[in-house]
């Protein structure tokens, strides 16, 4: 996922004080400090962290799963298709679950469906029994982030949401290096099933203990309402940073799912060393999403994002087209700029929406740019797979980021 700090950013400034999602006894007026809430972000974090985890561990697997399975290589990429549109359906209708069991128990929910099917998933021979255990997948995890921000929120001062948002959001970004060192740490001892398997029981535990020990938003959440949802549908700005969301997503999930087998099928490494050259090309991402926002701030985000994807479009493509001895370089300098979108990304969708809408903006926004950006756009480079090239669908796809930069200068703020 993206840091959703200026998202939250935006919230706390169009709430008053005293106000937030929690008020009335349980937001940010409860003088709950930061320090004293620290054990609750953790916690929420390594969930998190599971949750973006069993999502993304799929990518370095690939490979074995596509020989125990006898996948083509757009079949292989069509599970990630699955996981997006899961996905997509539970965190636009996550309000109608959250209204009804709280925040923290849509939160417990989230983790035990997510080790349930993780388990299922590694115990299941049919396709489509795993086709389908990867859709559910995809719900259950979607299941979280809306009552996880929320929760976050509604416990903490609002000075103090940028800290806990910054630290929330390390999990996705550390998922991506902890990904493929997991599955080479275990594909040493079993097979990608028990890899799935361990994840699973690790979500269960978690599940588990957050049930017995943690505390956080026991109230529940509101279901979108359709007049606010078709007004922003209205706005062509709106489509517009869908669109740039689903090429943000692209340059960083799309590619990296198909990353391992791009490397392996086409230049030859060895996959243990895919994935570690994958791993370790990814920690770039800790530190240069705050340079992103710094730069959000000092030159406006639209001018930002023209910037990073115009980079990222360029490095995508020669991703797609350099020789082996080239590779190395460029699967290190692709996500250093990919990552930059993020930040200046939910300021503009911010800065294009008025405070009413923000939320809901986020919850369309976000899911559907997954299932373009983290399924449609890697089963594309599938195809080209299997018609012969990788590397033309890594090149195609930076073709498509380059065109962002273009697309980003179009955005015009929200009408008052």
């Amino acid at each position: 996922m993206a840091p959703l700090h200026d998202n939250l950013k935006a919230q706390k400034e169009s709430v008053s004080p005293g106000q937030g999602p929690g008020a009335g006894g349980r937001g940010e007026g409860d003088g709950s400090t930061f320090r004293s809430q620290l054990g609750l972000i953790l916690f929420l974090t390594a969930i998190f962290f599971l949750n973006f985890l069993s999502r993304i561990v799929f990518a370095p697997l690939m490979p074995g799963i596509e020989t125990d399975l006898g996948l083509a290589h757009a079949e292989a990429a069509s599970l990630f298709l699955l996981i997006g549109v899961g996905y997509f359906v539970a965190l636009l209708g996550s309000g109608f679950v959250s209204c009804r069991l709280t925040h923290r128990g849509t939160i417990i929910l989230s983790a035990l469906a997510m080790g349930g099917v993780l388990i299922g998933i590694s115990l299941s021979s049919g396709l489509w029994t795993i086709r389908i255990s990867l859709l559910v997948l995809g719900m259950a995890a979607g299941l979280y982030l809306p009552s996880g921000i929320a929760t976050l929120t509604s416990v903490i001062q609002a000075q103090h949401w940028g800290k806990a948002i910054a630290i929330h959001e390390l999990a996705p970004n550390m998922s991506f290096v902890a990904a493929p060192l997991l599955a080479e740490a275990l594909l040493l001892w079993v097979s990608w099933r028990g890899v799935v398997l361990f994840l699973g029981i690790c979500s269960l535990l978690v599940g588990l203990v957050f049930t017995r020990f943690g505390g956080g938003a026991r109230f529940g959440g509101e279901a979108p309402g359709f007049t606010s949802v078709k007004a922003l549908l209205s706005e062509p700005s709106f489509w517009i940073m869908a669109l740039l969301f689903s090429i943000g997503i692209s340059a960083t999930l799309g590619i990296y799912t198909m990353l391992p087998l791009y490397l392996v099928t086409e230049h030859g490494l060895h996959r243990n060393w895919a994935n570690t050259l994958i791993a370790l090309s990814r920690i770039s991402g800790l530190f240069m999403a705050f340079f992103a926002g710094w730069a959000s701030d000092r030159f406006g985000p639209n001018r930002t994002i023209s910037t990073v994807f115009f980079l990222t479009g360029l490095a995508t493509v020669f991703l797609g087209m350099v020789p082996t001895a080239w590779i190395v370089v460029i699967v290190f300098l692709q996500p250093i700029m990919a990552v930059c979108f993020f930040p200046p990304g939910f300021a503009a969708l911010s800065a294009i929406t008025p405070p009413s809408a923000r939320n809901i903006a986020v919850s369309l926004t976000v899911p559907l740019a997954f299932v373009i950006g983290g399924g449609g756009i890697p089963m594309g480079i599938g195809a080209m797979g299997d018609a012969g090239s990788f590397g033309a669908g890594i090149a195609l796809t930076g073709g498509l980021i380059l065109l962002g930069s273009l697309l980003s200068l179009f955005l015009k703020p929200a009408r008052s």
